[in-house]
């Protein structure tokens, strides 16, 4: 009996989240407030920042009738929508990579984002000009997770287990077939390929509240699950046989966090189009500034991938106003190089 209470906590101390994390929360939140603050301000109409922090609040600000739509209706979702889907590819990237134990993994790997891109333009070329942002939404939505349905029985056809192995060649070659699909439709289909591409470079320039609502839902159970599962992914860390010994069955892990982790990509992709990177730049920071502990890696990722998706849309759309640039293309532009970073740092040993 004293040998199987010792060896949990030989094994559990060591990944005990450190203290000076509480002060990288604090800093998420600070960040959040003043990237969202910025957002709703600046502008084609720039707005007094203290006035819309009171209009906000509810406070009388000065604002005309005007302007207090400009907030509430145009620019106030679209930076709700952004600290959402940023956040939810954020920790679906840390649970990933805490699930395959590798910094290179992120919410695309099981071929979410291909099923995604191929439900969206089979929606946009069938349903013509009737069609809405909802139908292609949910298009989206269904066809992200039929990918990783296919890629996980692909992965059990390889390992029974599900391993991170099986499951990652799975995703590579489902994504593979997706993406190769979504061309031959797109030139088959020459009149919509403009949208086609528009809704896989990232769109947030139409976003409505419409929008935030449709992807609420899925946003609060993924996270949920996520957060709820950042002491087990701590445990499972030191490999499956000792989790066992702990009392922590491993794969049942596996399908709960790829499950919720799959489903928050799914509905985030489907909202706001293709949006690469930001699963592996926000996690991948987080761990080496405040420890890697999944504890404080997935709330932490949750507030630093709202902010820095929400910092890169205003980018986008001031950069080169008054055009906009697509958001994925800017979050590629910083998170390529990073990537080069990440896989040199890996083969290194350091991660």
């Amino acid at each position: 009996m004293t040998l199987r209470a010792e060896v949990p906590t030989a094994t559990v101390e060591p990944l005990r989240a450190p203290g000076l994390a509480r002060w990288w929360f604090a800093a998420g939140l600070l960040c959040v407030a003043v990237v969202a603050l910025a957002g709703v301000a600046v502008g084609p109409v720039p707005l007094a920042p203290l006035d819309v922090a009171r209009e906000l609040v509810g406070l009388p600000s000065g604002l005309s009738a005007t302007e207090a739509t400009i907030v509430w209706q145009f620019r106030l979702p679209r930076v709700v929508l952004a600290l959402l889907v940023g956040g939810l590819l954020a920790t679906a990237g840390g649970a990933y990579q805490g699930t395959f134990r590798n910094a290179l993994a992120d919410p695309y790997l099981l071929g979410v984002a291909a099923g995604a891109g191929l439900g969206a333009t089979f929606a946009i070329v069938n349903a013509g000009a009737g069609q809405t942002s909802t139908v292609v939404t949910l298009a989206a939505f269904a066809g992200a997770m039929a990918a990783m349905g296919i890629t996980w029985m692909l992965g059990a056809a390889g390992d029974r287990t599900r391993g991170p192995a099986s499951l990652v060649l799975a995703g590579v070659a489902v994504a593979s077939f997706f993406t190769a699909v979504q061309t031959f439709v797109q030139q088959r289909d020459q009149e919509n390929i403009r949208q086609v591409y528009s809704w896989i470079l990232g769109r947030l320039s139409s976003a409505g509240w419409d929008d935030v609502l449709l992807l609420l839902p899925y946003a609060v159970v993924s996270t949920l699950v996520l957060l709820l599962s950042g002491r087990l992914l701590d445990v499972a860390g030191v490999g499956d046989d000792e989790a066992r010994t702990l009392g922590i069955d491993p794969r049942r892990l596996r399908v709960v966090v790829v499950v919720a982790a799959s489903m928050g990509t799914a509905a985030a992709v489907a909202t706001s189009g293709l949006i690469a990177f930001v699963g592996i730049i926000v996690p991948h920071t987080v761990r080496l500034l405040a420890g890697s502990s999944y504890r404080s890696i997935l709330p932490l990722s949750l507030l630093f991938g709202g902010a820095f998706l929400a910092a890169t849309d205003l980018l986008a759309r001031t950069v080169l106003a008054p055009a906009e640039l697509p958001i994925g293309v800017v979050t590629a532009f910083f998170g390529a190089p990073f990537f080069v970073l990440v896989l040199r740092t890996s083969r290194a040993g350091a991660v």
